[in-house]
């Protein structure tokens, strides 16, 4: 026992020479949550391997996981943690399951977690050769996602939610988001699944949108993916119409899966 503290204990110290900035009233919390011993040693491991330079502030926090700024091997990178403890399980499984790519995980809360981690990696990989706007994924160990930190100088760039346009300026992210769900479909072969002004972020320097969160994304082949797409669609009509855009779902699910535009 006195042998695994004192290697526990090197691990923590070794996350702490990695400057893990939290606040104090959080640390503990945050800690018992986010930064359990086996997570401690999946960041040892990336930091030994030179992935992970220095842990950073936290940058984000979802119902399934925390997102860490990082100093990478030549740049900045979000780390993405999933929590084991306190993870949504059964929401996990609606997407997970029906993926011929995970067709032999063990319905495990761990085993679930992470593949989850692998899917987004595979499906930010999938996207980006698809030619579309994702943070660039660098790796995964366990339930740790390391990828591209969108932003600069240590500030997150805005989610769509937060950002003023005006209706010609809206106009044009639409068709932007409108051509990347295009291609997620024909050339990734995928659906997002939870797309909305939630998990699109705008480049200040030239408004265009980035996808993120592709964790939950499916292949066409899963019994749902046409489901998921159609809600997909309601979400961003939802958020245009007050920009006086007046695609119909239909329109829009036609373009998405054909490239084509009803007359």
């Amino acid at each position: 026992m006195k042998n695994l503290k004192d290697k526990v204990h090197r691990i923590d110290t070794e996350v702490d020479k990695m400057r893990m900035r939290r606040k104090d009233t959080d640390s503990t919390k945050v800690k018992e949550n986010v930064f359990d011993i086996a997570t401690l040693k999946t960041l040892y491991t990336l930091s030994n391997k030179g992935i992970i330079q220095a842990m950073g502030g936290s940058i984000s926090t979802g119902k399934e996981a925390n997102v860490f700024l990082a100093d990478g091997e030549e740049k900045e990178c979000a780390v993405k943690i999933y929590r084991i403890s306190t993870s949504t399980f059964n929401s996990m499984e609606e997407y997970i399951l029906g993926d011929p790519r995970f067709e032999n995980i063990r319905h495990r809360k761990r085993d679930i977690i992470f593949a989850w981690t692998r899917k987004e990696l595979r499906n930010l990989t999938r996207a980006q050769n698809a030619g579309i706007r994702v943070p660039e994924p660098i790796t995964t160990e366990r339930n740790i996602l390391v990828m591209q930190f969108i932003g600069e100088n240590g500030v997150s760039y805005p989610l769509l939610k937060d950002v003023s346009l005006d209706n010609e300026l809206a106009h044009n992210i639409f068709e932007t988001i409108k051509e990347y769900m295009h291609k997620l479909f024909k050339d990734a072969k995928l659906v997002h699944g939870d797309l909305s002004e939630y998990n699109i972020m705008i480049d200040p320097n030239d408004m265009t949108p980035i996808i993120i969160d592709m964790g939950q994304a499916v292949t066409l082949e899963h019994p749902r993916a046409d489901v998921f797409l159609r809600r997909d669609i309601k979400n961003i009509l939802r958020f245009f119409k007050r920009f006086k855009i007046t695609t119909t779902p239909e329109e829009m699910y036609t373009f998405i899966r054909y490239n084509e535009v009803q007359k």
